[in-house]
């Protein structure tokens, strides 16, 4: 799951998920990487945790405003 975290760190650092937008849908990161949907949920809470991502209920995961990377 590290190589999974670097990876979304590093497309919100060089701005393929700018700060406010919103990541594409649990599943389709899912088979995007090649990993389970839980994986993904893991790492979606982990970030949210760091304070990376928001979620907003009933509109999804989205960047951070302000990030603290």
């Amino acid at each position: 799951m590290d190589e999974l975290l670097d990876d979304l760190r590093s497309k919100i650092k060089d701005g393929t998920y700018p700060p406010g937008s919103q990541l594409p849908a649990g599943r389709a990161l899912a088979a995007s990487y090649d990993v389970s949907h839980s994986t993904i949920q893991r790492a979606i809470a982990a970030l949210r945790e760091q304070g990376v991502l928001v979620g907003r209920p009933g509109r999804g995961v989205f960047v951070a405003e302000s990030t603290r990377r």
